[in-house]
């Protein structure tokens, strides 16, 4: 993280019951999906969307006598993302097996790590508006294989197995109880997503499911929060409920709202919250309960026999971090403190790796905010208004870059422009190709130029005596030599000659 940046923490989320005022406590277990080509103890594909059971290695099937071998790549991928969020990388782990019984996992366990994990303690800062930033504290990330996939809606009396996603690598990053509204909640898991992708280590894709949250929600009295930090005893904070397989940002805010309004319900009728696993209803709005909640021992963890401890070099750790990529709080520094940008505008640009990415192209040896507004107004609009992103943009870095260029050198004006996006977003082409053949250089020829100015003054005599009067006027005269010189007109020299003319 970025040591030189200050913020102040927002203000926890408050909510009026019928008795008193409550607080939210929020913590979350982020299952990300290991971005990598085969599984974390096969050569299983990874791939999604393939026919259902055709990414089955023998072992993920848990065939007799087949042994898992780890993916190395996956774990240097967890190493990578502890770096990223600035975590401790435990050079020693191991792996344990979680036993539980499901259609969806063949070999009756889960391969997890609850008592090595690959890396510990790390934090995230959570931008929530200039200047206001939540910290959150990672507790750990472990490794550990996803299950299958159970599907109930093909038959009215029979339930089918996909077992394509059995064994692929998953990174569950769990955060402290740190996250004190549903907007920090979502603030939270977008930023841990941004910061993966930039890392190349997920996708982030959470409509697939490669990304996805498990979100602990309590209620606390206003002041308990502050004595749980000062002592770190949890008997300050209210029972938890955890609510499984969030995979939108929305739908998460909507459900620790639905669950705090829930629990404060409970509570001042007097009753008890009860610890417990539950699922979130989007038709309904609502949260359900799945199961109590499990503990530890309910799931017999014990070390694998199959798998010996992970043991990694201080060395290969370093390797990976001299090639780490530049991080999102790191290029959004850069970009306000070396391009000039605001910082509005600077975490638009870095909100997703790709439009950084295209952003650096355009603005290389360029003013960083004259193509920072060119991107922003321009393109991002148009891209919004037809539903594509930058990957799938008509007009490259390199032609928008063009485009600016012309800009800077007088060749176009900033009318003509916006005409030449138009035509290259509709047709491409090289920017000043288009210019030179279509004749769309703006006029700079004084001479001409005064001539249009003569001709507008002397055909409006009355609004001439207007703009005499009140200088603001001035304007109209600009827009009607623009716009009989068919917008090539220099609009400095117009301005300029307009204003001499009229004796201002």
């Amino acid at each position: 993280m970025l040591d030189h940046l200050t913020y102040t923490a927002p203000e926890p989320k408050v909510i009026q019951g019928a008795k008193q005022d409550w607080e939210l406590v929020i913590g979350l277990e982020v299952h990300a999906q290991v971005a990598s080509n085969a599984k974390l103890f096969s050569g299983a594909s990874t791939g999604f969307g393939a026919e259902p059971n055709s990414h089955v290695a023998f072992v993920d099937a848990a065939m007799p006598g087949m042994l898992p071998v780890i993916n190395e790549f996956c774990v240097a991928q967890a190493v990578k993302t502890g770096l990223g969020l600035n975590a401790a990388i435990n050079l020693f782990s191991a792996f344990d097996r979680k036993n539980y019984f499901y259609p969806d996992l063949p070999q009756g366990y889960q391969i997890s790590q609850l008592y090595h994990p690959i890396v510990g303690e790390g934090e995230v800062i959570v931008d929530m508006a200039p200047g206001v930033a939540r910290r959150v504290r990672i507790e750990r990330i472990h490794l550990e294989q996803d299950a299958g996939k159970s599907i109930h809606d093909m038959d009215p009396n029979m339930s089918f197995v996909d077992l394509n996603r059995t064994g692929v690598a998953l990174m569950e990053i769990v955060s402290r109880p740190d996250i004190r509204g549903p907007e920090e909640a979502a603030a939270y898991v977008a930023k841990l997503r941004q910061i993966m992708r930039y890392l190349g280590t997920c996708d982030g894709n959470m409509q697939n499911g490669n990304l996805r949250a498990d979100v602990n929600v309590s209620i606390c009295a206003p002041g308990a929060y502050e004595r749980y930090q000062e002592t770190g005893d949890f008997s300050h904070l209210g029972t938890r409920c955890e609510i499984k397989n969030m995979n939108s940002l929305r739908f998460i805010q909507a459900a620790i709202e639905y669950e705090a309004r829930r629990q404060i319900a409970i509570v001042e009728d007097g009753g008890k919250v009860v610890q417990e696993t539950r699922l979130y209803d989007p038709d309904r709005g609502e949260t359900r309960s799945m199961r109590s909640k499990e503990e530890a021992h309910d799931y017999r963890y014990f070390p694998d026999p199959d798998l010996l401890p992970l043991e990694i070099e201080q060395g290969w750790v370093d390797e990976i971090a001299a090639v780490m990529p530049e991080l999102p709080d790191e290029k959004k520094a850069r970009f306000v403190t070396g391009l000039g940008l605001s910082e509005y505008d600077a975490g638009v640009l870095t909100a997703e790796v790709e439009n950084a990415d295209y952003f650096e192209k355009v603005a290389a040896g360029r003013d960083g905010k004259q193509a920072a507004n060119w991107v922003i107004n321009e393109l991002f609009g148009r891209l919004n208004k037809e539903g594509l992103t930058v990957e799938t943009s008509p007009v490259s870095a390199e032609q928008l870059g063009g485009v600016i260029d012309l800009i800077a050198g007088g060749a176009i004006s900033g009318k003509i422009a916006k005409d030449l996006f138009e035509i290259l977003w509709t047709e491409g082409g090289d920017p000043a190709q288009i210019v030179e053949a279509r004749g769309m250089k703006q006029v700079t020829d004084l001479g001409a130029i005064e001539k249009a100015v003569d001709e507008i003054i002397a055909a409006n005599p009355a609004q001439v005596e207007k703009a005499r009067a009140n200088p603001k006027l001035a304007g109209w005269f600009v827009g009607q030599v623009l716009k009989a010189t068919g917008g090539k007109a220099n609009p400095a020299a117009v301005n300029e000659l307009v204003a001499r003319k009229l004796g201002q």
